[in-house]
């Protein structure tokens, strides 16, 4: 397929060209050039007024909570949200893998439509919860990346008593790591340090929450003496997510060990937890990327939270992030945290997973600044086409 005529952002610096061809062959972009010219019986498409971006990246979802679209409103973070207790828990214990699975299906057929070609989750429920979330998928082209996880969670007296994990439980850890492609651990507050050691010997992604309340943060110094990113860091995690309430050492302690951070800024807010400070992630010098946690409370519009990071951030921090290190939170640093050159970028030998934007669109057009422009006035409405693999998804161009 050759694209002609199409700006494009570039690279892994989201350069901006005003006008170039693209060549994709099969899954993946062969090659940018101007001068490119259509082999015989290429598909062709004239794609001027259109602006090819790489597709955007859910570095964060819990799918599963589809089911429960804003009930409990008004519930504070343990109420709704608790590995254990919650609310969340209850609805999903409680709720036909079948009537699960379709809401499932119909929120990453709503991420598509956004222009999110790709999603991390975080899935719940063990090994049945992995087999939910695949069936639901099974025949929609986004891609996937599932981390799952046991149901053990351990109580104070287990933590301070550095209790180990019973072999049955590394007997179903091994089986669950077959099928998926990673660890999703709710936090160090539910795991002794003996545990989180079991975990980083595993093979795959290992992610964890970390430091998203200052609650968890006060429990963590009060159970071990230790800040919650302190301990996340025994299990080598290569993402910790939210950050909200990590201190200047805890970043810098992620950013040492290469672990990447994902905010969650709309969820954090939602349920009255602050705004995690990226200009200090920056600083840092954190690889940070984004996600939009939670579907029971939150939209999966990673748009939305690039604009709502944008500006939440200038009105409390008083201190600009620049909407294409933005933009490279939700593509090209999530091919950096998951140590995947083909992922997030529009170059030579990258994944075919693309955004046609029309840069005509009445919200958008003069699109003077156009990484500006997609991260503070894009929606839905601008997007002419979505593009996986090399196959046009949604829309035409």
């Amino acid at each position: 397929m050759l694209i002609k005529n199409v700006s494009v952002l570039y690279g892994k610096e989201l350069e901006y060209i005003q006008s170039t061809n693209i060549r994709i062959s099969g899954q993946y972009i062969e090659k940018l050039d101007s001068t490119l010219k259509p082999t015989k019986k290429e598909e062709v498409h004239d794609c001027e007024g259109l602006l090819v971006m790489p597709g955007l990246i859910n570095s964060h979802t819990h799918v599963g909570d589809s089911i429960g679209k804003d009930l409990g409103i008004d519930y504070g973070i343990e109420e709704k949200i608790h590995p254990v207790m919650g609310l969340k828990q209850r609805i999903l214990q409680n709720t036909k893998p079948s009537h699960l699975s379709s809401f499932i299906r119909n929120s990453c057929i709503s991420m598509m439509r956004k222009g999110i070609t790709t999603f991390v989750d975080f899935r719940e429920g063990g090994f049945e919860g992995i087999v939910i979330l695949q069936k639901a998928i099974s025949n929609l082209p986004i891609r996937s990346i599932i981390l799952g996880r046991i149901d053990y969670y351990q109580d104070y007296k287990l933590i301070k008593n550095n209790q180990s994990l019973p072999n049955s439980k590394k007997t179903e850890l091994s089986a669950l790591l077959k099928k998926c492609d990673g660890l999703g651990i709710s936090g160090p507050n539910e795991n002794s340090d003996s545990v989180l050691r079991y975990y980083s010997q595993t093979k795959k992604i290992r992610a964890i929450h970390s430091a998203e309340t200052t609650e968890s943060c006060k429990v963590s110094k009060k159970t071990t003496g230790k800040t919650e990113t302190q301990r996340a860091m025994i299990l080598r995690p290569h993402l910790l997510i939210h950050m909200t309430h990590a201190s200047k050492k805890d970043l810098q302690l992620a950013s040492k060990n290469k672990a990447s951070i994902v905010v969650c800024p709309r969820a954090n807010a939602s349920l009255a937890e602050g705004i995690p400070n990226v200009n200090l992630m920056i600083q840092c010098g954190c690889n940070i990327t984004m996600g939009t946690d939670n579907v029971m409370i939150n939209s999966p519009d990673m748009f939305r939270e690039m604009d709502y990071l944008w500006k939440v951030s200038m009105g409390l921090q008083k201190r600009r992030v620049s909407p294409k290190s933005i933009l490279k939170m939700a593509t090209v640093n999530v091919g950096n945290m998951l140590q995947n050159r083909k992922l997030g970028s529009i170059q030579s030998n990258s994944l075919a997973d693309c955004i046609f934007i029309d840069k005509h669109e009445i919200d958008l057009e003069p699109m003077h600044d156009p990484h500006a422009s997609i991260v503070h006035r894009a929606s839905e409405t601008v997007i002419k086409a979505v593009m996986i693999g090399g196959k046009i998804i949604h829309g035409k161009i």
